[in-house]
């Protein structure tokens, strides 16, 4: 008879501050870049972009891992609406650096860092917890790992 045991570890990874604070909750893992601008439904923070990996999934109170912003300059204002909407992700960590991003990060006043040690999108798996401390440049990410035992 087989059953199920649960282990955690944590693994560190450092990177720079994009906007300050510290959050933490549940990853949120995508490979795709993220258009706000008729990407995103910011009443729900869900994202409904069509070919998107997370079409339908909200990343409302989540850590969003992913590459970075696409789209248009509209990107911010639909995530600044997620701020007024209490739907924004409780941080952002991400890849690529760009004004569309920054700015999107700012607006939210989620925790945000870039310019990792390590890929985060190589680290993290969605559903593992995180905490960011983006003012000490620190991610904090508990793995569970899931392992059949005899």
């Amino acid at each position: 008879m087989s059953a199920a045991v649960t282990t955690e570890h944590t693994l560190v990874i450092r990177g720079r501050k994009v906007v300050g604070g510290v959050s933490e909750g549940e990853a949120m893992v995508t490979r795709d870049r993220i258009s706000g601008w008729g990407g995103i439904d910011p009443r729900t923070g869900t994202v409904v972009e069509t070919r998107h990996e997370l079409r339908g999934q909200s990343f409302a109170g989540k850590v969003l891992v992913f590459p970075g912003a696409k789209g248009s300059s509209g990107w911010s204002a639909m995530f600044h609406m997620t701020r007024l909407m209490n739907s924004a992700p409780a941080a952002f960590l991400f890849n690529e650096m760009t004004t569309k991003m920054a700015l999107g990060a700012v607006v939210t006043h989620s925790p945000a860092m870039t310019d990792f040690e390590r890929d985060p999108l190589e680290c993290i798996e969605t559903g593992d917890w995180v905490r960011v401390d983006a003012d000490r440049g620190v991610v904090e990410i508990t793995k569970k790992n899931r392992k059949g035992a005899a």
